[in-house]
């Protein structure tokens, strides 16, 4: 099957264009926070992780440290780890496309990839989504950061605040149900309750400490529950009248959990 006939493909590209447009958001946001132009290109490239820059930014834009940046970043990072290993069993990559496959394991090409039933189809959408991603999230990175810079000082523009907002938006759509809620408004008091006693960045991992220790010790921990936080954000394929494959990013069927931008 030719390329620009596979159903894999056509999904992730068109993935891959939806998410890439929001890179412009974060180029923007991660100047006004007080990155340069090419810092902010840096991290596009290099960390490549949505969810994990803005909260490197919203860091930096709180007055943090580098290093409370850099340990927020990766504590939202480690499920992309835990992507690696579960895709290096599925599509199987070798020599240079392991370094490759590592870099563009995210949500969006995970996702993708998870959602197909054939070899073929699975490696298709892994690559298109990923590497599509890759390279408008940099262009719409570029992009935002350059209509950042030029607005100049954020704080004329009442922007110094817009990177944590934009994180919290990120977090928000994950807040279901009444233990998520408590656990974020307990964390949330932690966070609180450290400001004045602790530098800049670091209540953000008191409270990320505190979740995961709730997260240890509650209930039924280890049991097979749903819903942990580990599944990719997204799901490319929805169940619609019977007119397109279901896919559940939730469920276990051997090959992975089945995400930034």
């Amino acid at each position: 099957m030719k390329l620009r006939d596979s159903p894999a493909a056509k999904i992730g590209a068109s993935i891959a264009i939806a998410t890439g447009l929001y890179g412009v958001s974060f180029g923007a946001l991660s100047v006004a926070s007080g990155m340069s132009f090419w810092q902010t290109m840096a991290l596009s490239l290099l960390l490549f992780s949505g969810g994990s820059q803005f909260a490197f930014i919203g860091v930096i834009a709180g007055g943090g440290s580098g290093l409370a940046a850099m340990s927020a970043s990766a504590l939202l990072g480690i499920r992309n780890g835990v992507y690696g290993m579960q895709l290096n069993a599925l599509l199987r990559p070798s020599g240079w496309r392991r370094f490759a496959a590592a870099h563009v394991t995210i949500d969006e090409s995970t996702a993708t990839a998870t959602g197909q039933s054939e070899p073929d189809e699975q490696k298709r959408g892994f690559w298109v989504a990923g590497l599509g991603i890759f390279l408008f999230w940099n262009i719409m990175t570029a992009v935002g950061a350059f209509v950042g810079d030029a607005l100049g000082d954020p704080k004329q523009w009442g922007l110094d605040g817009a990177a944590v907002a934009a994180f919290l938006g990120l977090l928000w759509p994950r807040i279901k149900g009444f233990q998520p809620a408590a656990i974020a408004v307990v964390c949330a008091v932690v966070t609180l309750l450290a400001v004045p006693f602790v530098p800049a960045g670091v209540p953000i991992l008191v409270a990320a400490l505190v979740a995961g220790l709730i997260g240890w010790f509650r209930p039924g921990h280890g049991a097979g529950h749903d819903g942990d936080g580990m599944e990719p954000d997204i799901e490319p394929y929805r169940h619609d009248a019977g007119t397109h494959p279901a896919h559940d990013s939730r469920r276990g069927d051997g090959v992975g959990e089945g995400a930034g931008g």
